[in-house]
């Protein structure tokens, strides 16, 4: 009887479930950034925002929940109601590398949430002040490895994406430093400009501005190559042939939502990012639109994940 009754009962939840996404969505959709405003994240979502907007027909609004290296925003998603009403930014440091260096995160990376799309891949900026003892990538090695350790290297949170990509370089490079961990990366540059710290790394949108006013300099970006006119800055792989290390960012929900809904996700955030004055905007910033399936977002995940699972363990780093 029992049996029966779920035969009878599936279809009813199907046509349910079928009604839900029909009718999706019917009111504002919160976007959580675990991020403060300005950060890369910041200025991806508030760019798509209105174009999402417009092809979902709804208000989309913007909810910082920044610290904690982004732990405080993912666990609000983790938590959310999986009805596409609440939906956050999810990238590479936050679902790949702080599962594997923080101990006790209050959600599970590969549980907790629905992945959406991708939709820019990022690479990092390595600056410095005018203050420092060295102009350039191959001098900033030269004088880590000429005084192990005192080399000061701000980045947005221990054990996030820039920290370590520059124990990547590090240890390509065969130098040591000292980590100098921030709440968030626009935090950093005060005390760089200031010369508290010698060196900072993170995402270009955040350095750019300053970088182009001449009041930090850029020693290289982590993309495999030179990106444009507007960004032709030097790539590590210059000073160290072979060397990348580039990130993404997206959007995710919390898990078990419905899938027609992320569909439906999937297809505004898409055509909100093939908008080509948008497109234009991210690449001025150092992103680079990518437009793909949900899938994609969950093969990329997990492949990021275990691949700095790996480096996390090459580095003998201890989860804290």
């Amino acid at each position: 009887m029992k049996y029966q009754f779920s035969r009878l009962l599936l279809p009813i939840l199907f046509l349910s479930f079928s009604a839900i996404a029909q009718t999706y969505p019917n009111k504002p959709i919160k976007i959580i950034i675990p991020f403060p405003p300005g950060e890369t994240s910041d200025i991806l979502v508030r760019l798509l925002g209105p174009r999402i907007s417009d092809k979902l027909g709804q208000p989309v609004v913007v909810d910082n929940h920044a610290g904690a290296s982004g732990i405080i925003g993912m666990d609000l998603i983790a938590k959310a109601a999986p009805d596409g009403y609440t939906i956050g930014v999810g990238q590479g440091g936050n679902l790949v590398t702080l599962p594997h260096t923080k101990l006790n995160l209050p959600y599970d990376a590969q549980k907790d949430f629905s992945p959406i799309t991708i939709s820019g891949i990022n690479y990092l900026g390595v600056v410095t002040t005018p203050k420092a003892p060295f102009k350039t990538l191959p001098q900033m090695i030269t004088w880590a490895k000429e005084h192990p350790g005192e080399l000061t290297v701000g980045s947005n949170g221990e054990g996030g994406l820039p920290h370590l990509t520059f124990e990547y370089l590090a240890q390509a490079a065969k130098f040591q430093f000292t980590h100098v961990p921030y709440k968030g990366a626009s935090q950093i540059i005060p005390d760089l400009i200031g010369g508290q710290i010698m060196v900072g790394i993170g995402g270009v949108t955040s350095q750019i501005s300053q970088v182009n006013a001449g009041s930090l300099s850029m020693l290289a970006i982590t993309y495999p190559s030179r990106t444009n006119v507007n960004l032709d800055f030097p790539t590590v792989s210059e000073t160290l042939p072979g060397w990348s290390s580039t990130g993404w960012f997206g959007f995710i929900g919390p898990a078990k939502m419905n899938p027609q809904i992320v569909s439906k996700l999937n297809e505004a955030i898409n055509y909100a990012m093939k908008d080509p004055a948008i497109q234009e905007r991210l690449t001025q910033v150092g992103l680079i639109a990518v437009t793909e399936s949900p899938q994609y977002a969950v093969d990329l995940i997990k492949k990021d994940y275990a691949k700095f699972g790996k480096l996390v363990s090459d580095i003998h780093f201890k989860p804290q």
